[in-house]
Parts: C-alpha cells; sequence; structure tokens
C-alpha cells in the first residue's frame, strides 16, 4: 500500500486532538513539520475545523474518531495511521474527563466513567503507543497541577491522574534500549472553554493571582511544553513537567 508519508516527515497522534489543549496541540506539533492525526470521540465538527486550520496553514493532518477506552478502536486508529503515513513518531494523550465533588458524595457511576476514560484509556493507548512508536519518539501522556494542591472536590479527579503519573515514571524505565522518551504534562488552570465555563472574572482573576506570573495559562503554553518533550527536549525522560507559571 502506498503511504502520504514523506521521509523527513514526523508523524504525530493526538488523543483528545479536537478540545482546547488537544486542538493547540494538534497546531503546534503540524506547525514543526509533522502530520498530525487529530482524534475525536464525539466532537467530529471541532476535528474537522482543526484539520482545517492545519492544511489551510500549510500542514498535512487527518481526522479519526474512537473512544481511547476502547482497546479496538485505538487499534484501528493506530492502523489506519500506520497505513496512510508508514509509521508513528509522537503520541499525545490528552483526553480526559473530569468530574468535581466532594468524595462524600461521590457517585461511584461518575468515578467509574472517569477512570474508564482517564486511567483505562492511558493503558490503552500507552500499549498501543509503545508497540508502535519508532526509534527517536515520544509519547506524552496528560496528568494536571491538582495532584500537588490538595483542593477539596478534585480528590476523584485527582487520584484518576495520580495513576496516570505512575504509569508514565514506570513505562519509560521499560522503554530502556529503544530511544522512546516517556513523560507527563501536568497543566496548571488554563484557559480553555471548559476551564472558563461558569466562572465569574473575580473568580478567574483570583486563580491568576495564585501565580507569580499573574495570569492563567493558554493552550499554546501547554502546547509549546507538548513541543519540546515531541521533538528536542529528548534528555527529558519519565518526567511529570509541570506547566504552570510556578502557581505550584
Amino acid at each position: 500500500m502506498t503511504t502520504t508519508r514523506q521521509i523527513d516527515r514526523r508523524v504525530a497522534i493526538v488523543l483528545g486532538g479536537s478540545g482546547g489543549i488537544g486542538r493547540a496541540v494538534s497546531e503546534r506539533l503540524a506547525a514543526d513539520g509533522m502530520a498530525v492525526v487529530v482524534h475525536y470521540k464525539t466532537g467530529s465538527s471541532r476535528a474537522t475545523d482543526t484539520v482545517q486550520r492545519i492544511t489551510e496553514a500549510g500542514g498535512e493532518a487527518t481526522a479519526i474518531g474512537g473512544d481511547v477506552a476502547d482497546e479496538h478502536d485505538m487499534a484501528a486508529l493506530f492502523e489506519r495511521t500506520v497505513a496512510r503515513y508508514g509509521g508513528i513518531d509522537v503520541v499525545v494523550n490528552t483526553a480526559g474527563i473530569m468530574v468535581l465533588t466532594p468524595v462524600a458524595d461521590l457517585d461511584l457511576a461518575d468515578f467509574d466513567r472517569m477512570h474508564r476514560i482517564n486511567v483505562r484509556g492511558t493503558v490503552v493507548v500507552t500499549q498501543l503507543a509503545v508497540r508502535h512508536l519508532r526509534s527517536g519518539g515520544a509519547l506524552v501522556n496528560f496528568s494536571t497541577s491538582i495532584t500537588r494542591l490538595q483542593t477539596p472536590n478534585y480528590a476523584a479527579y485527582a487520584a484518576s491522574k495520580g495513576a496516570v503519573e505512575a504509569m508514565t515514571l514506570v513505562t519509560a524505565r521499560e522503554m530502556r534500549g529503544r530511544d522512546i522518551t516517556v513523560n507527563t504534562i501536568a497543566p496548571g488552570p488554563t484557559a480553555t472553554p471548559l476551564f472558563l465555563a461558569d466562572k465569574s472574572k473575580e473568580l478567574v482573576d483570583h486563580i491568576a493571582g495564585l501565580s507569580p506570573m499573574e495570569r492563567i495559562g493558554s493552550p499554546a503554553d501547554v502546547a509549546a511544553s507538548v513541543a519540546a518533550l515531541a521533538g528536542p527536549a529528548r534528555w527529558v525522560n519519565g518526567q511529570i513537567v509541570f506547566v504552570n507559571g510556578g502557581a505550584v
């Protein structure tokens, strides 16, 4: 089968690539010269728009849907990527959900749903990534700075992301001899539609004031750190990288 991959073009899969941070990551990696697979589960129109923005800027991208926690969906996504581009060099897993409530009031169905996507989804994606990534490749998972803040209502969400961090640290050691880096980005407050929803300007200003940079982050700030881990920052490996302007 012929592929569209150029010999000098690296290939990236961005899980959750149609969301706020995921879109910024997709566009940044494309701007850095990578062919990008923009994954989505329900946001097909947003994924299509992201692909259009990339191609209009001169990049190469395609959108592929699927459930990150379904091993068959994800296997098909990785197989389609290899068939189209010839291989995979970077996998970035931004996909995840957040349910906030005190532990005493936690609905276990919500807990199970969050862990299915955040934890099982990371296991599924990590398995496929380490099986497919070429030498010189990078896997970038996503946690949150909340794991260090002990903020009320975030216990179950922080627990799911703590699992992601532990998995990242061990997987990096399992990649010995393959020249593949495995890291996790842990963003702080970031100006995505999800973060800003239902928050007053006063609350956003208060959160911004917690950082010595005196602002909240942008998706582009996070994407810049991902781009470093996906490309030139080869000596950063097996780490949790906090991208929060010094708020933690």
